[in-house]
């Protein structure tokens, strides 16, 4: 097997993938910068898992800094680089744009120039399925993404067309994997599900953007995780959905699920709809089938599921974490 350098190794994505990564018997060069965007015992909870294993080494190191990450390139003899280190969030990205730019884009251009000086030959490249708002459901990878709505979406953009570039020049072997709306144990806690699982359990009022109509198409952790591993094969450079591949399920649905779950009943406070979100997200997931051999496996019950049961063993430490956004003006991994 491999040596892999996985950027956002403490993130939420990026923790499981390191881990399906060294079960299988790579070597795993994580980093991350452990920003507090969202609650760092989170990221510092997951990185204790991964250094469990022999064959996974970290460095906090951020992928903005060429130098830094050059120490890395000098060091190891890299076979792929899966990038998972983001800035993530839609509202927040409308907060502090510029930010996201440099991690986003300045960061990945940092990793493939370091490939182009090193000769390492494969990318896969996270992305997102904000890019396809505006777009006919259910979202196919060739639709025209040329007009995203928020700071986030457009730092993505120009991340894969970066990619792109450096696979026209220079022949880095590029797969982007577009996920969608990705949940399961110890997920971000900026993100809808952790936080409901939690403001019901506490008989805290949940804060709802909109009506909770919009729909997502809720991806379980371990099939994205799995589809990132796959995507390391070659492909010349593809655009691939990682999504639930189903009819999107409403927020409303979700907490009616979680109240169940959880034996206890929401409270919700409405807020106005956020004008940089997504009404609906659905992916159209045939070409993953078709170059990946993936789909995803775990349907929305028992991801909830999983989720809860994670949530429930671990509440004597989760009942301190914040839900508190940006608490350093920086972005997540």
């Amino acid at each position: 097997m491999g040596t892999i350098l996985l950027t956002g190794a403490a993130g939420f994505i990026g923790w499981r993938t390191a881990q399906f990564l060294v079960e299988e018997g790579y070597t795993v060069v994580g980093v991350d910068n452990l920003n507090s965007y969202y609650d760092v015992r989170l990221k510092l909870w997951r990185r204790k898992q991964l250094e469990k294993y022999d064959n996974f080494k970290f460095f906090e190191l951020d992928i903005e800094n060429y130098d830094a990450l050059k120490v890395l390139f000098d060091i190891y003899e890299f076979d792929a680089v899966i990038n998972l280190a983001a800035r993530a969030g839609v509202r927040y990205s409308m907060v502090n744009p510029h930010v996201y730019l440099q991690t986003n884009a300045q960061g990945t251009l940092n990793l493939l120039e370091l490939m182009r000086l090193k000769g390492v030959k494969k990318f896969v490249l996270a992305s997102t399925s904000s890019l396809y708002a505006g777009q006919p459901m259910p979202f196919k990878e060739d639709l025209p993404v040329n007009t995203p709505i928020s700071p986030y979406a457009a730092s993505k953009k120009a991340a894969e067309v970066m990619a792109y570039t450096y696979h026209y020049l220079y022949g880095i072997d590029v797969s982007v994997v577009r996920y969608f709306t990705v949940y399961g144990p110890a997920g971000r806690p900026d993100m809808s599900i952790f936080r409901f699982i939690k403001w019901i359990d506490e008989g805290v009022p949940i804060e709802l953007y909109g009506d909770g109509s919009q729909a997502r198409d809720f991806t379980y952790i371990d099939d994205i995780a799995k589809g990132t591993i796959l995507a390391l094969k070659d492909v010349g450079y593809e655009i691939i959905n990682l999504g639930g591949g189903k009819n999107p399920v409403s927020i409303n649905t979700i907490i009616e699920k979680l109240e169940r779950l959880l034996g206890k009943k929401a409270l919700i406070n409405y807020r106005p709809f956020h004008k940089a979100d997504m009404k609906a997200t659905w992916a159209d997931i045939e070409k993953a089938k078709r170059i990946l051999g993936w789909e995803p496996r775990v349907d929305i019950d028992e991801g909830l599921r999983r989720t809860v049961d994670w949530y429930l063993e671990n509440r004597s430490w989760l009942k301190d974490v914040s839900l508190k956004e940006g608490d350093d003006g920086e972005g997540a991994y």
